[in-house]
């Protein structure tokens, strides 16, 4: 699987690091290392929490080392999860050749195109809209009123589609694999925001041409905007978007 690929990776780069910083906002998750570096994670929710605890282990996270935290990918615990993940993206400098682009300049959309959405990203649907032959969003909430579809609907459409864009927020509910098998027969498959650990040795074997997340540029800004449950949006004063292309 392409979690196990990941954390394998992560392992190689964690010692000797410690994350000194964890924050785990309603938005995303921060982690900071002891070296200044920071990542981030998409906090997912998928269930109602019937406690005031959260994470069991809160108080004692800060402190441990990267490598324990890394291995928290594999969990089916979503928070955790998140950790592990900004713990990754904290310990990755992304490659020399990515660039500060848009990730609709790097994927090709043409007027035949099928165009496949995982994840509702609100900036891109108009612009892939003029370009697109169809527009398929899935959500695991659907919003008819929206055209945003069932996640039930990828099994019939995505392999129809010659575009995938798939939301990085995957690698926390372990859906990533599945997601990727049916888009097997697509011409560009992205992986897409702030939680995207830049590997591209390791996506491009699973079929994935764009990866396209952010760098941390501002490390205390980002735990605050964490801490204050900021987003993407918050993010843009103190981090660097980043396009890259997993090149064969």
């Amino acid at each position: 699987m392409l979690v196990d690929e990941i954390v394998e990776q992560g392992l190689a780069m964690a010692d000797p690091h410690i994350a000194v910083d964890i924050r785990i906002g309603l938005g995303y998750t921060a982690v900071r290392l002891e070296n200044g570096r920071c990542g981030l994670g998409y906090t997912l929710h998928e269930k109602e929490y019937e406690s005031c605890c959260v994470m069991p282990d809160a108080g004692s996270l800060a402190g441990r080392k990267a490598s324990e935290l890394i291995a928290w990918m594999k969990s089916p615990d979503v928070t955790a999860c998140a950790v592990a993940l900004a713990t990754l993206n904290a310990l990755i400098t992304a490659p020399s050749a990515a660039a500060a682009s848009d990730i609709l300049d790097l994927i090709p959309i043409g007027p035949e195109d099928a165009v496949g959405m995982i994840g509702y990203f609100g900036p891109l649907v108009e612009p892939i809209k003029k370009k697109a032959r169809a527009l398929h969003i899935f959500e695991r909430k659907p919003e008819p009123e929206y055209q945003i579809l069932p996640e039930s609907a990828t099994k019939d459409l995505l392999p129809q589609c010659q575009v995938v864009i798939v939301t990085a927020t995957s690698l926390l509910n372990h859906t990533i694999d599945g997601l990727l098998d049916l888009s097997r027969e697509a011409r560009e498959v992205a992986i897409l925001g702030p939680s995207t650990p830049f590997l591209p040795e390791i996506f491009k074997r699973h079929g994935v041409t764009v990866l396209s997340g952010v760098q941390v540029e501002d490390p205390a800004k980002v735990l605050q905007i964490v801490s204050e449950a900021g987003g993407t949006r918050q993010f843009l004063r103190a981090t660097r978007k980043l396009s890259l292309r997993c090149t064969a």
